[in-house]
């Protein structure tokens, strides 16, 4: 008998797929991050699915919410348009598909070989009462064990941020050939 649980998680993995072949498969940016707060939004389903309540509501509130934002203003700060499309690398082809298949049937063979199906707790964090969701235990660990990697990361996306306004501030046609100045009232001949 197949439960209601089984078929929800199938459901929200099912929009996950699709909302991920249709960011890769836009030509606008724009779509592209809508389709991937599709996929962030059904992944929250999934956590809701597996019992993990707060990393559901930060996958909403923090990347959904805050990251997309922040995607969206870049893009349209950066005046993305229509990508242009190429036929593709010959050389990409020839290698690409074959590492990909090893790759894949690799990945495959050692989680079937070394997948450590043992039973495991996970009620309960070792040496603490609290839970994995215990929100006051997951804040405990991420502003005092886990502070430097997390800020660290924030950085890192600030940085790459103002690169890619910094990158496409000017056209290229300006940063080669400087215009030149003339006063006011003045008449270029």
């Amino acid at each position: 008998m197949i439960s209601v649980h089984l078929i929800l998680f199938l459901a929200f993995g099912a929009v996950c797929v699709a909302g991920a072949i249709s960011l890769l498969a836009q030509t606008h940016p724009i779509n592209s991050a809508l389709s991937l707060i599709a996929v962030m939004a059904a992944l929250a389903g999934e956590y809701l699915l597996l019992g993990a309540e707060f990393v559901a509501a930060v996958q909403v509130i923090v990347y959904a919410g805050a990251i997309m934002v922040l995607f969206v203003f870049t893009i349209m700060l950066l005046n993305a348009g229509v990508e242009e499309r190429t036929k593709g690398s010959r050389v990409a082809i020839l290698f690409g598909v074959p590492g990909i298949l090893l790759g894949s049937i690799l990945m495959a063979w050692v989680v079937l070989r070394h997948s450590g199906t043992e039973s495991v707790n996970i009620g309960v964090i070792p040496g603490q009462t609290a839970g994995w969701g215990d929100p006051g235990a997951i804040g405990q660990l991420l502003f005092h064990e886990f502070l430097l990697p997390f800020e660290i990361t924030s950085v890192l996306i600030l940085i790459a941020i103002m690169g890619a306004v910094v990158l496409a501030g000017k056209p290229a046609a300006s940063r080669t050939s400087p215009s030149p100045q003339v006063a006011p009232g003045k008449k270029v001949s």
